[in-house]
């Protein structure tokens, strides 16, 4: 049977914005802060998508949050979080965090280390609905371990060990080691997003490097390889829904 093909959109990552202070340099895929782009205002329920480099010893100082999904994925080191729930934890590779924000929460997140800094992936997500309880989780994933396979890490019944987040979407993650490939179905009501966290991927033919971002529209098939002899890539993978899917 001949593959499907979804229409796609290429959204470059030389296109981001960026944010530099003495302890961040941040990359933002969609309209955050200073940075507005009319074209780049977030995918459906999907709205930060932010590539932070922080510092050792830098950090988000006391700041509150209502109203939002947020998802904390670290790629490198580790990031200390607290909150006014009273939740204090280190997030670090092989983790997934998330906080409902909903009603109202403050929170602090640091990079613990005196010398390593920390690379990290926040992710906003608006929820199903508004004045949700303020809530936090954090769960390890396997995507390090388990290479070249889907892994759930966020989804709305929080299956297989994923976090709950309160939207209809799937956040999937991989790694890709060299020359290996992975396939993904995406359904007729479905859209996604691909983010290239690291390394190179081609995405049915389309190659798609470090910070790329690419908008899909289903129905069709996804086959991800990576093109490298001796790197890895990793990806994270955003399938959005309606609620008769």
């Amino acid at each position: 049977m001949p593959q499907t093909l979804p229409t796609t959109h290429l959204y470059p990552a030389q296109d981001r914005g960026q944010e530099q202070r003495d302890w961040l340099n941040s990359y933002h895929t969609f309209s955050f802060g200073r940075f507005y782009d009319p074209q780049r205002m977030g995918f459906g329920s999907l709205r930060v998508i932010n590539h932070d480099f922080v510092a050792p010893k830098g950090g988000f100082p006391t700041h509150s949050h209502q109203d939002m999904e947020i998802l904390t994925y670290v790629l490198r080191g580790q990031l200390e979080h607290r909150d006014s729930l009273g939740n204090g934890a280190v997030i670090q590779p092989g983790e997934v965090q998330i906080m409902s924000a909903g009603t109202g929460i403050t929170h602090s997140e640091f990079n613990p280390s005196a010398t390593e800094p920390v690379e990290l992936l926040q992710i906003w997500v608006l929820p199903e609905r508004d004045r949700l309880s303020p809530r936090y989780d954090q769960q390890p994933v396997m995507v390090r371990h388990q290479p070249n396979q889907w892994h759930l890490i966020a989804a709305p019944e929080g299956d297989n060990g994923a976090v709950i987040v309160y939207q209809k979407i799937r956040v999937l993650a991989t790694i890709l080691t060299a020359g290996r490939s992975l396939d993904y179905t995406l359904g007729a009501s479905h859209r996604a997003w691909l983010q290239i966290a690291q390394g190179t991927v081609e995405m049915n033919g389309q190659v798609l490097h470090q910070g790329d971002g690419l908008a899909i529209y289903g129905p069709g098939d996804l086959t991800l390889t990576n093109p490298s002899s001796d790197q890895d890539a990793e990806v994270l993978l955003f399938d959005q829904f309606d609620s008769a899917s």
